[in-house]
């Protein structure tokens, strides 16, 4: 293992390298300078920098496995890093170190924890945009939307260093005379982490910084499309003094992943899951986890509908659609993926959102000055939209515009509007996860409830409407657990983040997330008297 220290300055890492204190010395990434704009971007001057790693983090080091797997380039295909794949041996010795860091962490004072969250906070903004380059580079996502997620990431470690020193308890007044009846919230234990790779930063610090803050440590299992983001983010933990053990890292490939899987969420020195992903992937780690009866919190699928009343501004209708079904090229859980407009002002919704994609949707390699829709994750996904447009079209439905693959690349896909929509089209009755806005007309505002609510899921929902009284009534209806009216983005660190139905269990992010890693204990204090 690597010794602990990792210098910030390029100067101090090469000097504690040569004298055997530092990490070993980082190969050129294979991706510096593949990409047109990259140089003019700076990517190739992290060629050597202490954020590209590409080995498991466990108690405290850098750890090898017996092989390893290659993350690849969205946008290009071009192989980015072969990364350790880590199996059950690895998963198994990081528990292990989480689970031996435990005693020690939680007996840190709240008020210094929350110093060396906000220690990670700002290296994470002090390196954001080397960040946001590897988030570009393994995602896809344009440099912009990578820069605001690691801010966004990094407001969550701020977030929760704060909260860390508010984990109130309570005094109950007792009945009896002799007694004092106390409630105490103490960290749960270990907790395994297993994020998605559509934010592959801020998904983790999300769950993260509540753990630690709460006293938890954690095994982080990254999605392996996306595990340098992790790694990274590993790296400045160290640099930020966050003790051995406390945050250790196991990313695997694809064929590694059930069997890792099952281990955190079978492992008795495991206490806590918490997933974001697939509502399948959810149900098998749910009856794993049973056995050993584990806390578990799980943000799941979305099927988020998007209602435009006839008393809605139709322009700033026009704006959300646009921001919440295209951010990431249509790769959020929280993406609108049915669009549901009233026939009053459905034709000159449907011509101005149109006309919006037209002109402000621009595809394109994310590194390249301009580009708001990158690459889908890979040509699963691709085809995914494919099926669900052609099943569209074989129904009855028009395209409005896009449709098709773009010429930029087989990963990419042209931003398609959909209109003459019916409820028997599979883009409304599973999440697409990809840039096509299928546009249903309704009636009443009963119809467009029925529809929306007849999903088995209820992640997100949006609705645009000026009428108070329909507002108040349709919040309260929409079967979801966040709603955004007359705002198409809703997601904030200091706001509750889940669902409800299948689309998950808890709550991430606010001064609930960090609930989630704590267990209420009372205690009967007799003998007073």
């Amino acid at each position: 293992m690597a010794a602990r220290l990792a210098p910030r300055s390029s100067r101090a890492w090469l000097t504690a390298v040569s004298r055997g204190r530092g990490p070993p010395l980082l190969p050129r990434p294979p991706w510096a300078g593949l990409l047109p704009a990259a140089r003019s971007l700076g990517a190739a001057a992290m060629s050597s920098g202490p954020l590209w790693r590409s080995e498991g983090f466990v108690g405290g080091g850098w750890v090898k496995a017996p092989a390893v797997f290659p993350v690849r380039n969205p946008a290009t295909g071009a192989e980015l890093a072969q990364v350790a794949d880590c199996g059950v041996a690895e998963a198994r010795a990081a528990v292990r170190a989480a689970y031996e860091a435990g005693a020690a962490w939680s007996a840190v004072p709240a008020k210094e924890r929350g110093v060396l969250l906000r220690k990670w906070h700002n290296l994470m903004i002090e390196n954001k945009d080397d960040l946001a380059k590897l988030i570009t580079a393994e995602n896809g996502k344009p440099l912009r939307e990578a820069q605001g997620e690691i801010l966004y990431s990094a407001a969550f470690l701020e977030w929760f260093a704060e909260e860390a020193r508010r984990i109130y308890g309570d005094i109950i007044p007792s009945s009896a005379k002799d007694r004092k009846s106390l409630v105490l919230k103490q960290p749960v234990g270990v907790a395994a982490i297993i994020t998605p790779w559509n934010f592959p930063s801020a998904m983790i610090t999300r769950k993260v910084g509540a753990a630690l803050a709460a006293g938890c440590t954690v095994v982080v299992k990254p999605a392996e499309d996306t595990p340098l983001s992790a790694l990274a983010l590993a790296e400045l933990a160290n640099q930020a003094g966050i003790p051995a053990g406390v945050y250790n890292v196991i990313p695997c490939s694809r064929q590694q992943a059930p069997a890792v899987g099952e281990l955190l969420c079978t492992d008795p020195l495991v206490a806590k899951i918490s997933f974001t992903g697939s509502t399948a992937t959810g149900k098998i780690l749910l009856r794993q986890a049973a056995d050993t009866v584990k806390r578990v919190s799980m943000e799941l699928g979305g099927h988020a509908p998007f209602i435009v009343f006839d008393s809605a501004d139709v322009d700033k209708a026009v704006s959300g659609a646009l921001a919440s079904k295209y951010r990431n090229s249509g790769q959020t859980c929280v993406c609108s993926n049915r669009f549901l407009v009233q026939k009053g002002i459905h034709d000159a919704f449907v011509e101005k959102f149109a006309q919006a994609i037209k002109k402000e949707l621009r595809v394109g390699n994310g590194f390249e000055e301009g580009t708001t829709q990158g690459p889908l994750i890979n040509e699963k996904a691709v085809e995914k939209v494919e099926r669900h447009i052609d099943d569209a079209v074989s129904q009855g439905a028009s395209v409005v515009t896009g449709g098709k693959r773009h010429s930029y690349g087989k990963n990419f896909f042209e931003p398609t509007l959909l209109s003459n929509v019916t409820t028997s089209m599979l883009c409304t009755q599973e999440e697409t996860f990809g840039p096509l806005a299928p546009v249903i007309k309704f009636n009443t505002e009963e119809e467009a409830l029925a529809i929306a609510n007849s999903a088995n899921v209820g992640l997100a929902g949006y609705f645009f409407s000026r009428d108070p009284a329909q507002i108040w009534r349709v919040a309260e209806r929409l079967e979801v657990g966040m709603v955004g009216v007359n705002e198409g983005l809703l997601s904030a660190v200091e706001c509750p983040f889940g669902g409800v139905k299948q689309s998950g269990l808890g709550r991430e992010g606010s001064k609930y997330g960090i609930d989630e890693y704590l267990e209420i204990k009372y205690v009967c204090f007799g003998g007073l008297q």
